[in-house]
């Protein structure tokens, strides 16, 4: 079965650091374009970063020079390591996949930045 399943979600204070987990199986994972995105509540979905198969990233103004996303082509993971983390990163974080002519979405996991 083709999917994507998150992890790593939590409950953290701000400044902390979380690091989610995005377990994919796909057959030949390294041509995808691996993206995290988020939600927050009343708001629309955002681009969080994305990172060629190549290694290429590209990162959302807010999270840049706090969030790193990084992937292991052989494992089939894609990381999204979160520094400084504030309230407003309060969402729910969503790994994409991308290749020509086929998008497909994880479940979400549940970040919340509270004090």
């Amino acid at each position: 079965q083709v999917q994507l399943v998150e992890s790593g979600g939590d409950l953290v204070q701000p400044g902390g650091s979380l690091r989610l987990c995005c377990a994919a199986s796909l057959s030949v994972f390294a041509i995808y374009v691996m993206s995290w995105y988020r939600q927050a509540p009343g708001s629309q979905r955002e681009l969080v970063a994305s990172i060629s198969g190549g290694g290429r990233t590209n990162y959302g103004d807010s999270v840049k020079d706090r969030f790193t996303i990084s992937r292991d082509n052989a494992k089939k993971m894609v990381y999204l390591q979160m520094n400084s983390l504030q309230p407003e990163d309060t969402a729910v974080y969503y790994c994409r996949a991308d290749r020509t002519a086929m998008s497909l979405w994880g479940q979400g996991t549940q970040v919340t930045v509270s004090s």
